[in-house]
């Protein structure tokens, strides 16, 4: 054979640059499946379900159009090891090069490399094109810069591909509008009615890929029972349009909203589709702008939406491959908690964790904003461990690759990569909570009271971490408030939020 091709479970894409590049006459392709990256965190039944599905109609895709392809599933008799797959394969075909475009996790770029040299074998790695700024061109807009920033990064990528612009000037004069995008719903009427996402009933592809799970990982945590993503481009492209007609409308307004039992919000749930390669950047952010230009919806919700692609997505895709392996280790503040036990069955008494936890554990997804100002605001302030947190965070949600859930967890949730590419600890008291969802409605906690039995934990974390880094927080122009109010407390308040929280951060387990 003359060259292999390794197709990953998160590049599902009949355009990738190693496809374009080959000869289905001479080249071979290569997909496995392997039970080890299931198990190298505790992944959500759904997220396994979700990866086996979409390789498997990606997989079919391939064959229908004319390529060769050696497809190992979880089932062959093989060790449970990608990599020894891999070599297994590689003596199989015996290829002059194994092609393979760039993972989405430094350590199976490793494994890879490592195999290769092994069996002696050239390996190529093509950057993926997939993304709209390469690893080199980031590296070269952050070379020299101590602190990085995405909005001047976004602002960049709007130039360089036109978004929203106005000749040279961003559309409506303004960069970002996320100052318009930060409203609670409604205290009197809730959500109201919100237009479902589109949602696809398992095929019996699909079907069979559940009963698998169900049989190689049945203590793995979650439930299939909600699974309705898209795991072909078709309904991927489906979702897509969906969201455009139907929920774009109002997801710059509240894209920070949180609501009992309302999981979904006016949110897209693209992400999935995104990050396994079913969908591509352009035609999402192209597809935000023409219904902007067009006068679907506002400017401000087509800003938040794309910034959140354009800008972000490539930005932090860009500082996980800059700053790697470091960031994995980085602990800014020296954390080292244990994650509780409840982060894996929701059984808390404070509502909003139990309302994100619950629904992560239904459908393997959170909004954005439950993922950092809820459970990443909690797993700060209890000053649990950057690297379990992350490993949870990895394991347990559908659209998690190391690339883009490492920088949002350590860097931004945590702050464990300090200044490098957050401005400031993204932390919160009950208050910021109450301020955008119902959850303290009805809650044990009560969120204005900073110390006692009835001190909502948020709070009185909140104000132990502003007490503790109080030094730190008055030198940063973003946090300095934060010092001066806790200086206006009394010795006696501070006296009492501290020894509360060392209680509530010695019993984590029973809150």
């Amino acid at each position: 054979m003359r060259q292999l091709i390794l197709i990953l479970g998160d590049q599902l894409s009949l355009a990738s640059p190693a496809l374009l590049e080959a000869d289905p006459a001479k080249d071979g392709v290569l997909m496995i499946e392997a039970a080890g990256e299931a198990k190298a965190v505790w992944s959500h039944k759904a997220r396994i379900a979700l990866f086996l599905s979409a390789m498997r109609h990606f997989a079919h895709s391939m064959t229908e159009a004319g390529w060769s392809l050696d497809y190992v599933a979880m089932d062959d008799p093989a060790a449970a090891d990608f990599g020894i797959r891999l070599r297994e394969a590689l003596q199989r075909h015996s290829p002059k090069i194994l092609k393979v475009i760039e993972p989405g996790e430094l350590r199976m770029l490793q494994m890879i490399e490592q195999v290769c040299e092994q069996a002696k074998v050239q390996l190529q790695v093509l950057d993926d094109t997939h993304f709209l700024c390469s690893r080199h061109e980031f590296a070269s807009w952050a070379k020299g810069k101590k602190e990085l920033r995405m909005e001047y990064f976004y602002r960049v990528m709007r130039k360089k591909y036109a978004v929203l612009m106005e000749g040279e000037e961003p559309a409506g004069g303004s960069w970002n509008f996320d100052a318009d995008n930060r409203s609670p719903y409604p205290k009197r009427t809730g959500p109201g009615l919100i237009p479902a996402p589109a949602a696809f009933a398992p095929d019996a592809l699909t079907l069979e890929v559940m009963a698998l799970v169900e049989r190689h990982f049945p203590d793995h945590p979650g439930s299939l029972a909600n699974f309705v993503w898209a795991v072909t481009r078709e309904q991927a492209l489906q979702a897509l349009q969906v969201f455009i007609d139907t929920r774009l409308l109002h997801f710059g307004t509240y894209q920070d909203a949180m609501w009992t039992d309302t999981p979904l919000g006016w949110h897209s749930l693209l992400s999935t589709a995104l990050n396994l390669h079913l969908l591509n950047p352009r035609e999402v952010i192209a597809a935000a702008e023409q219904a902007y230009r067009q006068g679907q919806v506002s400017l401000e919700s087509a800003e938040g939406f794309i910034r959140q692609i354009l800008g972000w997505r490539e930005f932090i895709r860009g500082v996980y491959w800059l700053d790697m392996p470091g960031m994995k280790e980085a602990n800014h503040y020296g954390h080292q908690r244990d994650l509780p036990a409840w982060f894996w069955t929701g059984d808390t008494r404070m509502a909003c964790m139990r309302d994100s936890l619950k629904q992560t554990l239904e459908l393997g997804y959170a909004h954005h904003i439950q993922r950092l100002m809820v459970t990443g605001n909690f797993a700060l302030l209890a000053e649990l461990s950057p690297q379990q947190v992350s490993d949870w965070y990895l394991a347990i949600y559908v659209d998690a690759i190391e690339w883009v859930e490492l920088p949002n967890t350590a860097g931004m949730a945590l702050h464990a990569c300090g200044p490098r590419f957050t401005s400031k600890p993204y932390v919160a008291s009950g208050a910021y909570i109450k301020r955008q969802s119902n959850y303290c409605t009805g809650c044990t906690y009560d969120p204005a009271k900073r110390s006692g039995e009835a001190a909502c934990p948020f709070t009185t974390l909140y104000w132990h971490f502003i007490d503790k880094h109080e030094q730190s927080l008055k030198i940063n122009p973003r946090t300095a408030l934060m010092a001066k109010n806790v200086q206006k407390l009394s010795e006696d308040e501070r006296v009492a939020i501290r020894t509360h929280a060392a209680n509530l951060l010695e019993n984590l387990d029973g809150l």
